[in-house]
């Protein structure tokens, strides 16, 4: 990701939901004005989630997902359709497309169930109306109508229903302007560290440069903090942990903060004078997905693993792993080293979070930096709605190495919840 685009974790995810055939890919390539999807007359031509993060007037920065359908058959289909409803587990705007001469199914009122109790706004687009008989009108709300032979609940009246044809483009202005209303974003005044700064400010980054990281470029925590400081008018000095300690008294001037990467937090500790508050990138971002404090509460539950207990570790994004990668060896290694057990280790990756956490006596996340805040948030009710303790790769990194009170400096509040 350069510099200059919105992260996709910042960005409004609106997804598009229906049977097969509705015409979801046509109306999602309707709106956006590209051929994003593939379009095809044979059902179930969609077979996976498809995402594209694009610019969208007149609401801005948006990732669209097509979805496949909610009505797909057999032991494969039935894996589609699983993959259909973990998507909404980050969309932040459903689009329901239903087609116009057939009205609402039990797929589509079971799914959009589940939109309204996951509290996502919603928008039903009646599609095919240019095929619209007026004595038949399934798309009126209030009215009852049939679809597949059986009597079906009218739409909702409290939701928004637009008639639109990807084949004509009739509503299809109208249903973008009604995604703008619902995809504006309630500004949530949180920051990621701008707000403990003062201008001419000056915050030191500890940034490893090893075999793991990203060749030519910043990782996306990296990036999103340096901008947050220069929004603050405030300045950052980066450098590598080997430079730390000789750099701090050539500087002329005390910084404000230290932000380290995690995996030398140890080092950094050590090298960083104690009149200096010390944080990490991964404290910083929980706290700006709004979820700090469960995830310092987690980390306790690190003193109560026995040998044999399940620990899930899992990361939001889908990088190639390292012969030494922190999900699976350090992370790991450092765990063990403070137990002195043998722990059974799980690990996921990407869309791979369980629905069934009730295995599991500890979970481990790493800092979500590619995941927007629904899905953070979801992840988090999952574990607290089952009673497993969460925290995150930071955080459990201090923890083990004694740390954790310091690196929760900035934030006494928190800090207070350890005791």
């Amino acid at each position: 990701m350069g510099m200059n685009d919105t992260p996709s974790s910042e960005r409004v995810h609106i997804g598009f939901f229906g049977r097969r055939n509705a015409g979801k890919s046509s109306v999602l390539n309707a709106v956006t004005g590209q051929d994003l999807a593939v379009v095809s007359g044979v059902k179930g031509t969609t077979t996976d989630p498809v995402q594209k993060a694009m610019e969208l007037l007149p609401l801005g920065p948006v990732v669209m997902i097509d979805t496949p359908g909610i009505d797909d058959e057999g032991e494969l289909g039935g894996l589609r359709v699983k993959k259909s409803y973990q998507v909404l587990n980050k969309t932040d705007v459903a689009v329901l497309v239903v087609d116009h001469g057939q009205g609402m199914a039990a797929e589509d009122r079971a799914l959009l169930k589940r939109i309204q109790e996951k509290h996502i706004p919603c928008v039903i687009a009646c599609n095919k109306a240019d095929l619209d008989d007026p004595a038949e009108d399934p798309c009126n709300p209030g009215k009852q109508v049939e679809a597949g032979g059986e009597p079906q609940e009218p739409y909702p009246a409290s939701l928004p229903v637009i008639k639109v044809s990807a084949l004509t483009g009739q509503g299809i202005d109208e249903l973008k302007e009604c995604l703008a209303d619902l995809g504006k974003v309630q500004e949530s005044g949180r920051r990621i560290v701008g707000d403990l700064l003062e201008p001419s400010d000056f915050v030191v980054l500890v940034v490893p440069i090893d075999k793991a990281a990203p060749k030519g470029r910043l990782i996306l925590p990296q990036q999103q903090t340096i901008r947050d400081i220069l929004e603050a008018d405030a300045a950052s000095i980066v450098l590598k942990e080997d430079e730390l300690a000789k750099a701090l008294p050539a500087l002329g001037k005390k910084p404000k903060m230290v932000i380290t990467d995690s995996q030398v937090f140890g080092r950094v500790a050590k090298d960083t004078p104690e009149d200096i508050l010390l944080t990490s990138f991964s404290i910083l971002f929980a706290r700006y997905k709004g979820n700090l404090a469960p995830l310092v509460k987690g980390a306790a539950a690190l003193k109560g693993i026995a040998a044999g207990d399940k620990i899930l570790i899992s990361e939001g994004c889908t990088h190639h792993r390292q012969c030494n990668d922190i999900g699976t060896v350090k992370l790991p290694g450092w765990i063990r080293q403070y137990t002195g057990v043998e722990p059974e280790f799980h690990f996921t990756s990407g869309t791979g979070f369980p629905d069934d956490l009730s295995g599991y006596s500890l979970i481990v996340h790493c800092g979500g930096c590619m995941l927007n805040e629904r899905e953070m948030k979801y992840r988090m009710e999952c574990a607290r709605d089952q009673g497993i303790p969460m925290t995150n790769y930071g955080i459990l990194i201090a923890y083990t190495q004694g740390i954790l009170k310091r690196s929760l400096g900035p934030f006494p509040e928190i800090a207070s919840l350890l005791g």
